[in-house]
């Protein structure tokens, strides 16, 4: 029964993000289709807001499963929420060797989890270049790679914003839309025998085209 209930609540809280952001935001969303719908598949997206994570899960057509900060889980009513949504508390920055340690546990039980593997929010709307964690990640579990492009949540709620900006799709639009492009998955064993190097450029060359494929998805103003 539990377990129907916390499905229920994901999904409840789900479509009421889809119907906010797609409100606010204008959002869409392209490339569902491309996650695996079973197994363990490691999503690998920019990181352009506090958005980011509730984009990435709207994208996904199944339970999606997030590292946070511990410092989020001080305040109980905020720690319940993200909690009953599959967030998982770490100490440190995602990719750092705790975070990678429950990454790895998450993908191990067959579940769908996101990392930035830029390590934090972009200060400019750029993709910056991706940590070395990512590829240690991809070496220890052979699991789907599927690269997400985000853009316009950067100019929505950029790092330094105290709040958002909204671009209401009943209203023209504005700098603030958003959208998600989701590519299709990649071989795990090809990038887990590269050179660190090849590897990290490749998977950024990857989330860099996704972005750019989502930018060009963005509704835009006339």
């Amino acid at each position: 029964m539990a377990g129907w209930l916390s499905y229920l609540w994901y999904e409840t809280v789900y479509w009421a993000c889809a119907l906010a952001l797609t409100l606010g935001f204008s959002l869409r969303i392209e490339g569902k289709r491309n996650i695996p719908r079973r197994g363990p598949v490691l999503l690998i997206a920019n990181h352009q807001s506090f958005l980011d994570p509730v984009l990435v899960g709207l994208a996904t057509p199944r339970q999606l499963h997030f590292l946070a900060r511990q410092s989020l889980f001080r305040h109980w009513p905020l720690a319940l929420l993200i909690r009953s949504l599959n967030a998982v508390p770490i100490h440190h920055e995602g990719l750092g060797k705790e975070g990678l340690k429950t990454i790895l546990e998450q993908l191990r039980a067959g579940r769908a989890v996101v990392v930035f593997p830029e390590g934090t929010r972009t200060p400019d709307g750029a993709v910056h270049p991706l940590r070395a964690g990512v590829q240690l990640l991809i070496k220890r579990v052979q699991a789907p790679i599927v690269p997400v492009g985000i853009a316009g949540a950067f100019d929505a709620y950029p790092r330094t914003a105290p709040y958002p900006k909204f671009s209401p799709i009943f209203l023209p639009a504005t700098k603030a839309t958003i959208a998600v492009s989701v590519g299709k998955p990649l071989d795990p064993a090809r990038y887990a025998t590269m050179p660190r190097e090849q590897a990290l450029k490749e998977l950024f060359d990857k989330i860099q085209e996704m972005e750019l494929k989502a930018e060009r998805l963005r509704r835009k103003a006339r």
